[in-house]
Formats: C-alpha cells, sequence, structure tokens
C-alpha cells in the first residue's frame, strides 16, 4: 500500500452522522505507510467520546483488511474541545465587516424555511440593521422570487467579487441570479460545496450587522461546508407543529451539535389558522415546538400563524414582514421572532 492508497482508503471513512468523509472534513491531519506499517494521524474537536471512537474504529475496519494485519494500523487520535461559541470550531473563520452570521435550517423541505428566513430577515432590517441575506439552497434558490428581484444579475467589482443585489433593504446572493428560470442545478457534492465557499468569501458583503443564511432542507454536505467555512453564531430551525416534521427538526438539532454551533431557538411555521371571527384551528397538531424546545432548552422564537397573504407576498416580492405588525398578524409574528432572536443571540 502506498501513502495514496492509504488517503484514498480514508477517504472511505464518513464523520458519524454526515455523509461527507474525514478527509475532506480536514481531520486527516498526517497518514503515510512506512515499513508496511499504517500511520494514521486525526485531530477532532468534540465533546462526544462517542465520535472519535467511532472514526477509530471505522478506520480499522476499512485499513485492516487492506494490511492483512491489524497490528500493522496505527491510529493516533487527537481530541480536543471544541471552541467556544462565536469562535471557529473547524477552522473556519468569520466575515469581515460582517458582526453576526446565522444560520436558519429545517430537517426538512416544505416547512416554509425561505419563507421564514426572508421575512426574518426583513423583520431584522426594521430594526435599524444592516443585514444580507445569503441563499444556500443551491438546488431550489427561492429567494429572488420572494424578495422581487428574481431577473437581476449581480456584477462584479474591481477586486473581481460579486456585489450583492440589494431589495428591500437587504443585500441578497443566490445562485438564483446565476440561473434563468428554468435551467436546474445539476452538481455533485465537491462543485456544490465550491459555490458555497464562493458564496460566502467571494461576496463583496461590506459592513453587515447580521447576514442571514437560508440553508438547503436536511442535513449534508452544504451544512457541513459552512460550519468548515466561517463561524457561525448560530443556527434557528424552522418547523413545523406535527410530529413528522419535529422528527426531521431534531435531526438538524443535533447536527449543529455535532459541528458545535448553538441552536439559537426553533421558530414553528403554518402554526394555526385564526378564522375572521378569531376562532385558531390548528391544522397540523398543537403544542410540537413548545415540547421539543423545553425538551432539548432552546427558546420558541416564534409561532407564525397560516395566512394565505403570506404566499401571496411572497410570490409577488413583497415579504409580509413589510406590512406593519397591526396590518397581519403573521408580520406581527416575524417581528417578534425578530426581537427574540436578537436578545438570544446578544446575551
Amino acid at each position: 500500500m502506498t501513502s495514496d492508497d492509504l488517503s484514498k482508503a480514508l477517504s472511505q471513512v464518513k464523520y458519524p452522522g454526515f455523509s461527507r468523509d474525514i478527509i475532506s472534513f480536514g481531520l486527516v491531519k498526517a497518514s503515510e505507510v512506512k515499513d508496511g506499517v499504517a500511520h494514521v494521524q486525526l485531530q477532532i474537536q468534540t465533546k462526544d467520546p462517542k465520535i472519535p471512537q467511532q472514526i477509530f474504529q471505522d478506520c480499522h475496519a476499512i485499513l485492516d483488511p487492506l494490511l492483512g494485519n491489524p497490528g500493522k494500523v496505527r491510529i493516533e487520535i487527537d481530541v480536543q474541545n471544541p471552541a467556544s461559541s462565536g469562535e471557529a470550531s473547524t477552522g473556519s473563520t468569520s466575515l469581515p465587516g460582517v458582526k453576526r452570521i446565522i444560520a436558519v435550517g429545517s430537517g426538512k423541505g416544505g416547512v416554509g424555511k425561505s419563507t421564514v428566513s426572508s421575512n426574518l430577515a426583513i423583520a431584522l432590517s426594521q430594526q435599524g440593521l444592516k443585514v444580507g441575506l445569503l441563499d444556500c439552497d443551491l438546488y431550489g434558490p427561492s429567494i429572488p422570487l420572494m424578495l422581487g428581484v428574481p431577473n437581476h444579475q449581480p456584477q462584479a467589482d474591481d477586486q473581481d467579487r460579486i456585489i450583492p443585489i440589494e431589495a428591500h433593504g437587504l443585500k441578497l446572493m443566490s445562485m438564483g441570479f446565476l440561473l434563468s428560470d428554468n435551467s436546474p442545478v445539476i452538481v455533485r457534492g465537491p462543485l456544490a460545496n465550491r459555490y458555497t465557499q464562493q458564496f460566502l468569501q467571494q461576496v463583496a458583503w461590506g459592513e453587515l450587522d447580521v447576514l442571514v443564511i437560508d440553508l438547503p432542507p436536511g442535513t449534508g454536505d452544504i451544512q457541513l461546508t459552512l460550519v468548515q467555512t466561517v463561524s457561525l453564531d448560530g443556527a434557528v430551525i424552522v418547523t413545523t407543529p406535527q410530529e413528522v416534521a419535529m422528527i426531521d427538526a431534531r435531526k438538524a438539532v443535533s447536527m449543529f451539535a455535532k459541528v458545535n454551533v448553538p441552536i439559537l431557538g426553533l421558530i414553528e411555521n403554518m402554526s394555526y389558522f385564526e378564522c375572521d371571527h378569531g376562532e385558531r384551528y390548528h391544522l397540523f397538531g398543537q403544542g410540537g415546538a413548545e415540547r421539543e424546545c423545553e425538551r432539548i432548552k432552546v427558546p420558541l422564537l416564534g409561532k407564525i400563524p397560516l395566512e394565505p397573504i403570506i404566499g401571496k407576498r411572497c410570490d409577488g416580492g413583497e415579504p409580509t414582514a413589510l406590512l406593519s405588525p397591526s396590518e397581519s398578524k403573521a408580520s406581527a409574528a416575524f417581528h417578534n421572532a425578530a426581537k427574540a432572536l436578537l436578545d438570544h443571540v446578544s446575551a
């Protein structure tokens, strides 16, 4: 076995709970084959003892058959405590000029994550903050339509950085600006990771108080690339009340916990429908997000009602949060969620 063979074999070892391997995640600090013995040095930042133990076992499961003898495989793991909140936990850095970076994620699609992201960004902006909104959902970018700029194309500055599109007081970047309406994004994981890094590091964001990042649904490579590229101040998880949505929301919470990103709170979307007579109907169940928040000890930032105006205004490029809170209970809920988020992230 050569050193190249060793690296190729190690690329089959996945980080526990993710689809990405330990090579691309940067955990392998040294690997070589010397005198017929494979030497591997790993460095892992975690408080969970099960993670290095699992990686150790998986490395042996891959390498032992190739070397023919467990004694010819020597694996050293340097387990370090993760960096504190607000510091890079996996070699990531902050973005120049950006004070806070908050990710908005969900365990599954269809819960209204992009709707919440866009309205939350608007509400934060109306608090007097300079806000950017980055659409990292490469495969289904919807932010350009929701913010009323679907046909805009970004330009480059004299430093060859992308100049974000501006709408409703927000600075925006999305794959949707680089595609025509009917063009699908067909990219494998490594290229998707590269796009994510470019959108973060090669965009002229300027001075921002908050950068809101709208993540794709699920717990895949783009999420892992994000936490590896920049230091997040925390994540907001969007869910709906029913248990099937909560199951996937728990996976998202667990994912961020594994990479040492604090959960700032949950937002329950489509929480209830209120008729003209003031009576509320819980169409998708009741209390799911509250119980989950109590279980994991994080705040419930908001409960967004189901209002037809939300979808209509998003399709028209005028998010509901642009309305006065007195005009729409959904707008009031988004503004209250933004205030609760600021209180928590500043605590």
